[in-house]
């Protein structure tokens, strides 16, 4: 055996593995920084400093000093007042017939940009030292570039969701009508409205094979619709929110993390907006309407 050849070969076989596993290791690791909710100096979508910081994470969240009244992690920004949001279900569309509540849960977190009130770059916690300000404050001499943006604040475009939410999908409404009960991770009950994946039914029209779990985490009580037959919740499934509506607590409520993944640039060849699944021939929708 020619062991130089041999040798040749094997070091030519790891240089190609090692080679691939770099590739995977930086597609998966490009992640949110090649995305339109990468805000910093290293951004190239639409809107982004060019002159502040080429921290990411921050826009967003903390390490520190959070606001703790965000139903989501570490939050570094204000939320929005409810009172000025106008709802889908001010429409008194006769197809709507689950309970709708206030904006709140992660949808406010959303709207703390998409409503266009405050700057992106209004945050609790600025980067570095002597940057913290409970009341959320934006840093100095931070530049803004982009055309849809005045000062840092959303303006034009579909992305400036402003406070008239009526054109909109609703959001902190009941999933399925409402109707599900749940507890310690076991759910009972059918929907109020009989189309929509359910705990009694288990597939959508388009073929694909999607099932309502729910699951205790934390002792907290958690819903979605598995469409990766994992069993377990993941970015490719549509999240459900917990939150209490009037027919009890613990129920499954939609928001605007129930179609979108902020950090995750969106799925199949049209890309659109962070969703969760392709919108090509409407998966996204037919994740949960069963038509």
């Amino acid at each position: 055996m020619n062991t130089r050849k041999l040798g040749s070969k094997v070091m030519h076989w790891l240089g190609l593995t090692a080679a691939g596993v770099l590739l995977a290791a930086s597609a998966h690791a490009a992640g949110i920084t090649a995305t339109k909710h990468n805000l910093s100096t290293t951004g190239t979508g639409t809107n982004h400093v060019t002159t502040g910081t080429d921290q990411i994470c921050v826009f967003c969240h903390t390490p520190h000093g959070s606001n703790t009244s965000a139903a989501v992690p570490l939050w570094n920004k204000n939320i929005p007042t409810t009172a000025t949001y106008q709802l889908y279900s001010t429409l008194n569309t006769s197809s709507l017939n689950g309970e709708v509540l206030a904006v709140g849960s992660v949808s406010m977190a959303c709207l703390s940009c998409h409503d266009g009130t405050q700057a992106m770059d209004n945050m609790m916690n600025a980067p570095g030292a002597g940057g913290f300000n409970a009341s959320g404050a934006r840093p100095a001499g931070w530049v803004w570039t982009g055309a849809n943006q005045t000062a840092g604040s959303l303006t034009g475009a579909i992305t400036n969701l402003g406070a008239d939410l009526k054109n909109d999908h609703p959001i902190g409404i009941a999933y399925c009508g409402g109707g599900l009960t749940g507890a310690a991770g076991v759910v009972s009950g059918t929907c109020a409205d009989g189309d929509f994946i359910s705990p009694a039914i288990a597939s959508t029209s388009d073929g694909r094979t999607a099932t309502f779990k729910t699951a205790t985490i934390n002792t907290n009580q958690v819903f979605w619709i598995d469409l990766d037959a994992s069993g377990t919740r993941g970015k490719a499934d549509i999240n459900l929110y917990t939150r209490t509506f009037a027919a009890g607590a613990n129920r499954p409520s939609v928001e605007c993390g129930s179609c979108h993944d902020p950090h995750v640039e969106s799925k199949g060849s049209d890309n659109v907006m962070f969703m969760r699944v392709t919108t090509a021939a409407s998966k996204i929708c037919l994740s949960c309407h069963v038509k």
